[in-house]
């Protein structure tokens, strides 16, 4: 490829503040009025603007950054929004005038095209952080159901091929820094120096404009799959469905056995879909937090060190592996996970399909009821798989039958590395 040649521009450092210019638009988190609570607006080519620290995209912003320096990109374009609106209304509710209910993203972030017109129209350069669109998904699993009988076509939901129509989210993560300090019991300045020093230095404002209270985190966000009716969601006289899913890309795409989480998942979507059948809703919220938040690489190691350990693969083994290698046993939290079901307006969860302890206290601290826990069918478990499930169990994870014991957990062991 041919070097291009381009002349050198100064850097303009815009980490702080200047003292005679406050922020143009202010953002106050949790105003009932969209106007008075402010747009967020990460633009980079116009500084005066700018409320927010990081950028749209989240860890795409990088490849951005990449189009950018290679010339396929222009860094003053600004999207059109022409027709872009969402598909599907969504709220607004109640909770999203509460400060602290919705703190890791923004409710109003599919309908600022509408909300901000005239701004966006004066050549604010403010974007969406949610997408809502629809679709028309398929899968063997499904498909094989329908064709068994266990699923029936009914032309709205489920077509005569198979395929569910759905209508889908995409969100991008938007943090307010004060509520997401609150939220994990930490003081906010202690999470922006840890934001701070464990990204590289990444987001200098962290440290150097405390004015700043909003970070578009170089993460990946999540995506929401609505079976049947939206707008039925919050209506407590109709059954909802949800489950919360943790992206799993060796199971969940390429079928992966040692682990539950594509059978788990398509467990997930026949229930959801026989609940919109029932005249009720059912919702997928897929969270980019590949193996437990601590990324792909370190989970084929911990795979390589469990499967080579003394004894091969064993239950009672298997957080520790884990740790030894990440530190620690998960990073999801799932603290701020429940932000989405308060944006869905979300009160009352009919249908839980989930076993993990941690989603289930993260979802009722937050003050949404659930009546009942969907457990994934003995006979979807994969053989290899047991070693994780047994030690799920036996840390916490809803067991109908009971958790297994310190001697079950050593009988409970996976197949070797090479098998």
């Amino acid at each position: 490829m041919t070097e291009k040649k381009r002349a050198v521009k100064p850097i303009v450092l815009t980490s702080h503040p200047s003292a005679r210019t406050p922020v143009s638009y202010p953002i106050q988190w949790g105003e009932r009025d969209p106007k008075r609570r402010g747009p967020i607006i990460g633009t980079l080519t116009t500084p005066e603007h700018r409320n927010c620290m990081g950028t749209h995209s989240g860890a795409y912003s990088v490849y951005r950054a990449l189009a950018v320096a290679a010339g396929s990109l222009d860094p003053l374009h600004v999207p059109d929004l022409t027709n872009t609106a969402p598909v599907d209304r969504i709220g607004p509710f109640d909770s999203w005038y509460e400060p602290k209910r919705i703190v890791s993203m923004d409710p109003w972030g599919a309908d600022v095209g509408e909300v901000f017109r005239d701004e966006i129209k004066a050549g604010v350069n403010i974007q969406p952080t949610i997408a809502i669109t629809r679709a028309h998904i398929t899968m063997p699993e499904i498909v094989e159901e329908v064709r068994r009988g266990g699923i029936s076509v009914d032309g709205e939901i489920v077509g005569a091929n198979g395929d569910c129509k759905v209508t889908k989210a995409a969100i991008e993560p938007v943090w307010f820094l004060p509520a997401v300090a609150e939220r994990f019991g930490i003081a906010e300045s202690e999470l922006r120096r840890a934001l701070f020093e464990h990204t590289g230095g990444m987001f200098p404002e962290l440290i150097t404009r405390s004015d700043l209270h909003v970070l578009l985190p170089p993460i990946g966000g999540q995506t929401v799959y609505f079976f049947g009716e939206v707008a039925s969601i919050p209506d407590l006289t109709k059954e909802l469905t949800i489950r919360i899913h943790d992206e799993c890309n060796g199971s969940d795409v390429f079928g992966s056995d040692i682990c539950t989480c594509r059978p788990y998942l398509i467990h997930g979507i026949e229930e959801c879909v026989k609940t919109a059948q029932r005249g009720g809703c059912g919702v997928i919220v897929y969270n980019r937090k590949e193996g437990r938040a601590l990324g792909e690489v370190t989970k084929f190691l911990v795979y390589n060190a469990r499967k080579r350990q003394e004894g091969g693969d064993r239950a009672d083994m298997y957080f520790h592996r884990t740790e030894c290698i990440a530190g620690v046993q998960d990073m999801r939290f799932q603290e701020l996970m429940p932000d989405v079901l308060h944006w869905m307006g979300i009160k009352r969860i009919d249908r839980l399909v989930s076993m993990s302890d941690m989603k289930y206290n993260a979802i009722t601290r937050s003050g949404i009821e659930v009546v009942e826990r969907v457990s994934i069918p003995d006979d979807r478990i994969p053989a290899d798989a047991r070693v994780e499930m047994d030690a799920k169990k036996a840390a916490g994870y809803f067991a109908e039958h009971g958790a297994p014991t310190e001697e079950d957990l050593k009988k409970t062991k996976g197949r070797g590395l090479l098998e």
